[in-house]
């Protein structure tokens, strides 16, 4: 999975959640909410100091000082968002209105929270795990048991501590980011983006199927021609045969190049054929099992063939499998498929494996990409792609 947040990160499969940074980042977003709680001590220590005299002096010193934290709170709440979500938050019309609000409702609520959701959720677990050693008057076996379940609830504590941290860090998007006309444009400018690009492929497939190929095409008749017109053996016939065979392999590249920039077969078949062509040229054997119902949305089919095609390329390059598969079904309205190979797996989307590229293309579709790759292998990529 191509986590980009802490709540992504808990569909990842245990050991590799556990083994990451994510439960220690999420700790460290809690535990460094002693900041905002600093300043809520300071607001407190204001109304106590001026209580004495009367209320009203209470109430306007507590107003005062917490006016007075609330820009350096909002500055420290939007920078430590990277530890659970390291997503750029875009700018809102009205950002300062929105950090006021999320900026007290820290110093007043939030913060106490996090920090007894944190202390219960990791101090009963270590209480049990230090136990032999806060109390050696407790029997040998019984500070064993408890050494072991404190060891046993550690990874509770760390899918607890994410799920809190991951929450926490959604509600504080939510408040931050705009949720107006002005995300969706954006959203809709990517889309137009998108299919932007893939209109240009098109017009530069045909340029060079129209052009240059054509013209390729001539020369290497014409070199045929004139081959047959010189002696057998000759310099001059060696030299236009030796051009000609060249000329052939240029056109052959020439149109493994068209292909590559827009799959022909794509346009007039569908996505089933397309996915068959670019497996049955792929180096390593490939099962092709896709049904869909039926033609799909141009962009859903566009979509899901380059995704197939980049992860065929990475399992030929990568993989050492020897053997790969792709399988394809419209699930209640979602397209789903799946390459899955029997190779050494590791496959890393941050090793610049065009996986990250490809996510950020589904999400315009509103697709979802899911990558299983551990150590030892089989991989597999999952996409899941709306045709609606």
């Amino acid at each position: 999975m191509l986590n980009r947040t802490a709540l992504e990160a808990l569909t990842q499969r245990p050991l590799p959640f556990l083994a990451s940074a994510w439960p220690w980042r999420c700790a460290a977003y809690l535990l460094v909410s002693v900041v905002p709680g600093a300043a809520a001590g300071l607001t407190a220590a204001a109304v106590a100091a001026t209580a004495a005299a009367s209320t009203l002096a209470a109430a306007v010193a507590g107003v005062i000082v917490l006016a007075l934290s609330i820009p350096p709170v909002a500055w420290f709440e939007r920078r430590r968002l990277r530890l659970v979500d390291p997503v750029p938050v875009p700018e809102a019309p009205d950002r300062r209105r929105r950090e006021a609000g999320l900026a007290v409702m820290t110093v007043l609520v939030m913060w106490w929270i996090d920090l007894v959701m944190l202390a219960f959720t990791l101090g009963g677990p270590m209480l049990l795990i230090l136990s032999p050693v806060v109390q050696p008057e407790v029997a040998p076996l019984v500070g064993g048991v408890a050494l072991v379940a404190g060891v046993l609830l550690l990874p509770v504590a760390a899918y607890t501590v994410t799920a809190w941290g991951g929450a926490r860090g959604a509600m504080v998007r939510a408040m931050l980011a705009p949720q107006g006309s002005e995300l969706n444009e954006v959203l809709r400018s990517r889309a137009r983006l998108v299919d932007a690009f893939e209109m240009e492929r098109r017009r530069i497939e045909r340029d060079l199927h129209d052009g240059a190929q054509q013209r390729l095409v001539s020369l290497s008749m014409s070199l045929g021609l004139a081959r047959l017109d010189l002696p057998d053996g000759s310099p001059a016939g060696r030299l236009v045969e030796k051009v000609h065979e060249e000329a052939k392999q240029a056109l052959a590249e020439l149109r493994e190049l068209i292909r590559g920039v827009h799959s022909q077969v794509l346009t007039d078949r569908g996505l089933a054929a397309a996915v068959r062509d670019v497996a049955g040229r792929s180096p390593v054997p490939i099962d092709v099992d896709i049904e869909p119902a039926g033609r799909l949305p141009a962009p859903v089919e566009v979509t899901a063939y380059y995704v197939v095609s980049e992860a065929l390329a990475n399992l030929a390059k990568h993989s050492q499998a020897t053997r790969g598969a792709v399988t394809g079904r419209v699930q209640r309205g979602t397209l789903v498929v799946e390459v899955r190979d029997d190779g050494v797996g590791g496959a890393d989307p941050a090793r610049g494996t065009g996986l990250t590229g490809l996510a950020d293309r589904l999400a315009v579709v509103g697709g979802r990409l899911s990558l299983s790759s551990p150590a030892g292998g089989p991989t597999l990529v999952r996409v899941e792609i709306p045709c609606a």
